[in-house]
C-alpha cells in the first residue's frame, strides 16, 4: 500500500473538529496481548478520521502519529470478558488483532459505535440499500401519481415462534469437518471452531463460543454443540460465522487460520434433515481446505419414533432406567411459573458424544442461580429478630429476682439487645442489596452478606439418547462451606467451640445450676410446643362453643375430636420432670425465699452444716436444687387440672348429645311422660361455656408457669459466659441460614422434577427426604473450622420439615411463588407454594398438609494439596468422626425405608448393584484408614440417587475442588447409566470442564481469571495425559495403585513425582510452620 507520509503527519496534526472522534485508549497487538500483564498496554491518544484510525506516540494529543490503521475488512467485536470497556479490531487477512481499552463502558460503546461506520463497505452497503429503496418507489406508484415510500424491510420471525416449547433452546446445533488440510501438508490438524453471530439488524460481529480441540486429525467431530438459551436475540435471517483454526502449540495459544463458512439459520432449519455441508473458504480463495457440516439437535424428539405408539406408552418405553426421567426443563410452561420464582440467570451448554453402541447421546447442561440466596436469609434473619425480641419479654415476665439472678438477666437483655441491633442492620442492608441472585467467593469477606450462602447454583445435566430411550435428568446443588468465614477460625468452628462451652458450663455449676444439653433442648422444646398448641386449643374451644350455638351434632363432635387431640398433646408436653425441678429453681430464686433463708440462718447457724452435707451428696449430674419447704404437688394439681377439665367437657358434650338423640325420638313418637322440657336441650352453650372457660384458665394458668421455668433453664445456658454464649448463638444463626437456603433450593428442584413420580411422593410424605452433602474441605488450616461449622450446621437441618400448600393467585396478581419459612430455632416450617394445576396431582396426605420431614447426611474427604499436608503431618480425625456419625444416619434412614415402603418406589438404574451392597462397600471404606478415599464420596453418591435423595457438592468457595468433582460425577453417570464410549470418557470430561456451565460459574466467582480451573488446565496442557493429571492433581489424588481408575493409570508416575517434588519444595518454604504439627 502506497502512502505519503508527510502528508498523513500533517493530517493527524489537524485540529480536533476535523476528527468524527478522539480520545485516550490503552492498545497493543492481541498476539501479545494474552501474554502481557495490564501494565503493557499503552495508553495512547487516538483519533478517527474516515477510514483511518491514528495511534498517537502517548496519551497526549500533540505527539506525533506512531501508527494508522486502515479500517477495511475488519470486524469490531465487544470483547466479553469482565472487562466490558475493551473491544477488539479482527482483520479478514489475518493479521494480528488489535486491542484497544475505553476508560469506561460508555466510552468503549462510542468506539464501537464510530469504529463500525468508519469503512467503505458500510458506506457501499448504504448505498445499495438506498438504491433498492428508489427501485421500490419508482415500482410502486399510487393512482393519483404520487409515489409511496414503503417501510423498511422487516425481520423475519424469531425462533421463538417456531419451537414447540417455548422454554427450550431456540437452537441448538453440533460442528463437524471433514478433510482438513492444515498449512504443513505432512501433518494433521489440531482443529477448533469459533462461532460468530452476524446481528442482521445492526451488521454487527459477536464472538459467542468455540468448540474444543480435537487434535490429529483432518475429520474432527467436535462434541461440544452450540447452543442459543430462550432469550437470545436470534431470527431466521441471523447469519452464523464459523471460523476453523489449526492450533500449533497449545501452551503458546499459537493458531492459524484455516478457513470459514457462513449460514443462515433458517437454512438450517429448513433443509433437508436439518444438516448443513459448507465449504470451508481459505484467505486466498483458491486452494480447497475442507468441509464444516452443521447438524440441528432437536432434543425431546425421537428419531425412530413409531407412530402407532400412545404417548403414555412412549414415557414408560423413553424412561426405564431412572425416577427423574420426565422430560423438564428447568421452567414451568404455566403463566405461574414456581421455578422462575426460584431460579434465574440460565446457562446452556449443549454436548453430542457417542455411545459403545453407535448412537450419540445428548447432553443438555443447564447451570441457574437461585433467588433463594437472599430470600430465605432474609426470613431467618427476620424471624430471629423476632424470637429473640420475645425472649426479652418472656425475661421481664419473669417478675422478680434475688439480686444474683437479676444481674444475670439485666446482663443477658444487654446482649441480646446488642445482637437484634446488629440483626436489624444486618436486614436493612440486605434489603437495599440490588446485585446479582448469587453471592460470589471473593464477597465471603462482606459483613452485610454474612448469612447469604456462597455461590450457591442448580447445575442439571439432562440426557437423551438418539433412540429416544433412555433419557435422564440429574441434578446437583453446588454452595459454597456453609460457614462464618467473617467470624474467622482461630479458635475452630461451631463443633469444637460448643464442646468447650459445654466444659466451661459445667466447672462453673458451683455459681449457677447446671443444665445438660438435653436439658436446654428439653426446655427450647417445650416453649415451642407452647407457643404452637396454646393457639389451636384456643380456636378449637371456640370452634366448640360456635357449634353448641348452632345445635350442630356433627360440628360438635368434630371440635371435640380436634380438642381432646390437642389437649391430650399439651399435657404430655408437661410431663418431664425437667419443669418440676425449674419451678423449683425458680422458687429458689425469688427475694422471698433468699431472705426467708437469710432469716433461717441467722435463727438457726446449724443449718449451714446440714446444707454443705446435701451439696456434697448431690453429684454433678444432679445440680438441681431440692427444697423440702416447696410444695410440688402444687404443679401436679395444676396440670393435671387441664386434663380433668377436658374430661369434664367430654362428658357435658355426651350428655347433650345424648338429650338430642332423647328428643328427636320423642319428637316421633311424642308421649306426656318422655318429653323433656325444652329448656334443658337448648341451653348447649350456657352447659359448655363455664367448662370452656375453666379450661381456659387452666391451660393459661400451666402455660404461664412452664414458660417462666423453661425461660429460667434458658438463662440458666448462658450464665457462665454471656459473651460466648450469645456469639455462639450468632455463629449457628449465620451457618444455619446459609445451609438452609440451600436446602430449599435443593427441595424445590427435587420435587418440581418429581412431581408426576408417585412413588417418590408415596416416599416424601411416608418416611422423608434423603438429602446428602459432599464435602470437600481439608483437614488443615482454617478449613478445620469450616468443616465444624459445616457439620454442625447441617446436622441442624433435621429440625426443618417442609409443608406444600396451595398458592392463592388471582390472573391479575403477580406470579411470587417463594417459599415462606415460619417457626423458631428449634423447628422451622417451609411451605413450598404449588400452583392449582400441580396442586391437584399429590397425594392427599400432602394436600392435607403433612409435614415432610428430611434426613440430612454429610461426607467429606479432602482432595487439595492443603490435605496431604493434613494426613501426613497432622490429624484427620475429625473427618473419620464426621463419616461414622453420618453413615449410621443414613443406614437408619434406609432401615427405616425398608420398615415402611418396597423398593418398587426406587428408581431403576442400568447399573444392576444392589444398595445393600453399596452399604457395605461404603461401611468397609469409611472403617478402612485410606488417604483420600473418594470412594466414600462416589458410594455416598450412588446410594443417595438410588434412594431418591437431593445431592448437594460442596467446597470452601463451591468453584475449582466443586466444578472438578461434578464434572467427574457427569461423566461417570454418563458412562454407566447410558453408556458412554469408554475412549471418548477423557473428551468429554475435559470438554465439560473446560467449556461448560461450571466453568463460567468459576469466572464469575473470581475477581481475577488467574485462579480460575480452565486456565490453570490450559497451563499444564504441554504435559503429557493432561487431563488424567488434572483429575488427579486436583480433584482426587491417590496415593496407592489400587485407588487409581483404570483409565487415569498411565499418568500415575508423573503424579506421584510431581506431587511430592511440590511437598519438598513447600517444605523447604515453610519447614517452621510444619514443625508445628
Amino acid at each position: 500500500m502506497k502512502f505519503n507520509s508527510a502528508e498523513l503527519f500533517s493530517f493527524a496534526q489537524k485540529p480536533p473538529i476535523c476528527f468524527e472522534k478522539e480520545g485516550v485508549l490503552k492498545t497493543c497487538r492481541k498476539s501479545t496481548a494474552k501474554r502481557r500483564k495490564n501494565q503493557d498496554l499503552t495508553e495512547r491518544w487516538c483519533r478517527l478520521k474516515g477510514n483511518l484510525l491514528f495511534l498517537m506516540k502517548n496519551r497526549s494529543s500533540t505527539s506525533g502519529p506512531a501508527e494508522v490503521i486502515v479500517l477495511e475488512r475488519c470486524y469490531i467485536v465487544e470483547c466479553r470478558d469482565n472487562r466490558s470497556s475493551a473491544l477488539t479490531i479482527t482483520f479478514q487477512s489475518g493479521e494480528p488483532d488489535i486491542y484497544l481499552e475505553a476508560v469506561s463502558k460508555s466510552d468503549c460503546g462510542d468506539w464501537i459505535a464510530a469504529l463500525r461506520e468508519a469503512n467503505s463497505e458500510r458506506l457501499q452497503r448504504r448505498i445499495a440499500h438506498l438504491q433498492q429503496l428508489i427501485m421500490e418507489i419508482k415500482g410502486n406508484t399510487s393512482p393519483d401519481g404520487t409515489h409511496q415510500i414503503l417501510p423498511l424491510l422487516e425481520i423475519q420471525s424469531p425462533l421463538i415462534n417456531i419451537g414447540k416449547v417455548p422454554f427450550e433452546p431456540k437452537l441448538e446445533f453440533s460442528l463437524a469437518c471433514r478433510e482438513l488440510v492444515a498449512t504443513a501438508r505432512d501433518r494433521k490438524p489440531n482443529s477448533f471452531v469459533q462461532i460468530t453471530v452476524i446481528n442482521p439488524t445492526q451488521q454487527s460481529l459477536t464472538r459467542y463460543s468455540n468448540t474444543e480441540t480435537v487434535e490429529g486429525t483432518r475429520d474432527p467431530v467436535f462434541l461440544t454443540g452450540v447452543t442459543f438459551p430462550p432469550g437470545y436475540p436470534i431470527y431466521e435471517a441471523t447469519r452464523v460465522k464459523l471460523t476453523v483454526y489449526d492450533v500449533k502449540e497449545k501452551s503458546q495459544e499459537t493458531r492459524s487460520f484455516l478457513g470459514s463458512a457462513t449460514f443462515a439459520v433458517g437454512d438450517l432449519l429448513k433443509s433437508e434433515e436439518q444438516t448443513l455441508t459448507i465449504n470451508l473458504s481459505p484467505l486466498d480463495g483458491s486452494s480447497k481446505v475442507g468441509t464444516i457440516v452443521v447438524s440441528n439437535l432437536k432434543m425431546g424428539e425421537n428419531e425412530n419414533e413409531e407412530t402407532d405408539q400412545t404417548p403414555a406408552e412412549a414415557l414408560r418405553q423413553k424412561s426405564p432406567f431412572c425416577g427423574m426421567l420426565l422430560h423438564r426443563t428447568i421452567n414451568d410452561t404455566g403463566k405461574f411459573s414456581l421455578l422462575d420464582s426460584v431460579f434465574k440467570n440460565i446457562i446452556w451448554k449443549v454436548y453430542r458424544l457417542p455411545t459403545d453402541n453407535g448412537r450419540w447421546l445428548c447432553v443438555r447442561e443447564q447451570m441457574a442461580e437461585s433467588t433463594l440466596s437472599f430470600h430465605i436469609p432474609k426470613q431467618m434473619i427476620a424471624l430471629f429478630i423476632q424470637e429473640d425480641m420475645r425472649r426479652l419479654q418472656d425475661l421481664e415476665e419473669l417478675g422478680e429476682l434475688s439480686a444474683h439472678w437479676d444481674t444475670l438477666r439485666q446482663n443477658v437483655t444487654i446482649h441480646y439487645q446488642h445482637m437484634i441491633s446488629s440483626y436489624q442492620e444486618m436486614l436493612t442492608e440486605l434489603n437495599k442489596f440490588s446485585g446479582s441472585s448469587f453471592k460470589s467467593s471473593c464477597s465471603r469477606g462482606e459483613k452485610k452478606l454474612e448469612f447469604v450462602p456462597v455461590n450457591l447454583h442448580l447445575q442439571r445435566m439432562h440426557i437423551q439418547n438418539s433412540s429416544a430411550k433412555t433419557d435422564g435428568i440429574y441434578d446437583v446443588i453446588t454452595i459454597g462451606a456453609p460457614a462464618a468465614h467473617i467470624r474467622g477460625f482461630r479458635n475452630g468452628g461451631l463443633r469444637r467451640q460448643l464442646y468447650r462451652f459445654e466444659g466451661e458450663k459445667r466447672n462453673s455449676a458451683y455459681q449457677y445450676i447446671y443444665y445438660s444439653p438435653e436439658d436446654t433442648t428439653k426446655a427450647k422444646e417445650v416453649i415451642t410446643n407452647i407457643y404452637k398448641l396454646q393457639p389451636l386449643i384456643l380456636s378449637n374451644t371456640d370452634l366448640l362453643l360456635t357449634a353448641a350455638r348452632q345445635h350442630s351434632s356433627d360440628n360438635l363432635k368434630d371440635a371435640l375430636k380436634t380438642l381432646s387431640e390437642k389437649t391430650e398433646q399439651f399435657v404430655h408436653a408437661f410431663e418431664d420432670q425437667l419443669v418440676r425441678s425449674a419451678l423449683l429453681a425458680l422458687h429458689k430464686a425469688r427475694p422471698s425465699y433468699i431472705n426467708k433463708r437469710y432469716s433461717a440462718l441467722i435463727l438457726n447457724p446449724e443449718d449451714t452444716v446440714l446444707q454443705c452435707e446435701n451439696s456434697e451428696r448431690r453429684s454433678s449430674k444432679d445440680s438441681i436444687p431440692h427444697h423440702a419447704e416447696y410444695d410440688e404437688e402444687d404443679w401436679d394439681r395444676v396440670w393435671v387440672n387441664v386434663g380433668k377439665g377436658l374430661n369434664c367437657i367430654i362428658a357435658m358434650v355426651d350428655r347433650l348429645l345424648e338429650q338430642g338423640d332423647i328428643r328427636q325420638e320423642s319428637e316421633l313418637q311424642p308421649s306426656p311422660a318422655d318429653q323433656i322440657p325444652p329448656s334443658v336441650c337448648d341451653d348447649w352453650y350456657e352447659g359448655l361455656y363455664p367448662l370452656v372457660v375453666t379450661l381456659k384458665d387452666c391451660v393459661s394458668e400451666v402455660i404461664d408457669r412452664a414458660k417462666k421455668a423453661m425461660v429460667f433453664v434458658l438463662l440458666q445456658d448462658c450464665g457462665s459466659n454471656i459473651p460466648q454464649a450469645l456469639a455462639l448463638h450468632q455463629r449457628r444463626d449465620v451457618v444455619f441460614s446459609q445451609a438452609l437456603a440451600g436446602l430449599v433450593c435443593g427441595f424445590v428442584i427435587k420435587l418440581h422434577t418429581c412431581l408426576h413420580d408417585q412413588g417418590f411422593l408415596l416416599q416424601l410424605h411416608t418416611v422423608g427426604l434423603l438429602v446428602q452433602f459432599e464435602g470437600l474441605l481439608s483437614t488443615y488450616s482454617e478449613e478445620i473450622g469450616m468443616l465444624e461449622d459445616m457439620s454442625v450446621g447441617i446436622l441442624d437441618l433435621q429440625k426443618v420439615a417442609f409443608k406444600v400448600v396451595e398458592a392463592q393467585l388471582e390472573e391479575s396478581a403477580s406470579a411470587d411463588l417463594s417459599p415462606i419459612v415460619s417457626g423458631i430455632r428449634d423447628f422451622y416450617t417451609v411451605e413450598v407454594q404449588l400452583p392449582s394445576k400441580l396442586f391437584e396431582v399429590l397425594p392427599q396426605e400432602i394436600k392435607d398438609g403433612k409435614l415432610l420431614r428430611v434426613y440430612p447426611v454429610f461426607f467429606n474427604i479432602g482432595i487439595n494439596e492443603q490435605q496431604t499436608l493434613a494426613e501426613r503431618f497432622g490429624d484427620i480425625s475429625l473427618q473419620e468422626i464426621i463419616n461414622q456419625e453420618n453413615f449410621k444416619l443414613l443406614s437408619k434412614y434406609y432401615k427405616s425405608f425398608q420398615e415402611k415402603l418396597s423398593s418398587d418406589c426406587l428408581p431403576r438404574f442400568q447399573t444392576q448393584t444392589d444398595i445393600k451392597e453399596l452399604f457395605q462397600s461404603l461401611s468397609q471404606n469409611i472403617q478402612v484408614r485410606k488417604r483420600k478415599n473418594v470412594e466414600i464420596l462416589k458410594l455416598a453418591a450412588s446410594i443417595c440417587r438410588r434412594l431418591n435423595g437431593i445431592r448437594f457438592t460442596s467446597c470452601k468457595s463451591a468453584k475449582d475442588r466443586t466444578s472438578m468433582s461434578v464434572t467427574l460425577e457427569q461423566c461417570v453417570i454418563l458412562q454407566e447409566e447410558h453408556s458412554l464410549h469408554p475412549d471418548y470418557f477423557v473428551r468429554a470430561l475435559d470438554c465439560m470442564r473446560r467449556h461448560g456451565c461450571l466453568n463460567y460459574n468459576v469466572g464469575t466467582s473470581c475477581v481475577t481469571s488467574r485462579f480460575r480451573m480452565v486456565l490453570q488446565m490450559r497451563r499444564m496442557s504441554d504435559r503429557k495425559c493432561t487431563e488424567e493429571y488434572q483429575m488427579q492433581e486436583v480433584c482426587i489424588q491417590r496415593d496407592s495403585a489400587d485407588g487409581i481408575p483404570k483409565i487415569l493409570q498411565a499418568a500415575r508416575w508423573n503424579i506421584w513425582k510431581s506431587r511430592h517434588l511440590n511437598l519438598i519444595s513447600f517444605v523447604n518454604r515453610r519447614h517452621t510452620k510444619l514443625f508445628r504439627f
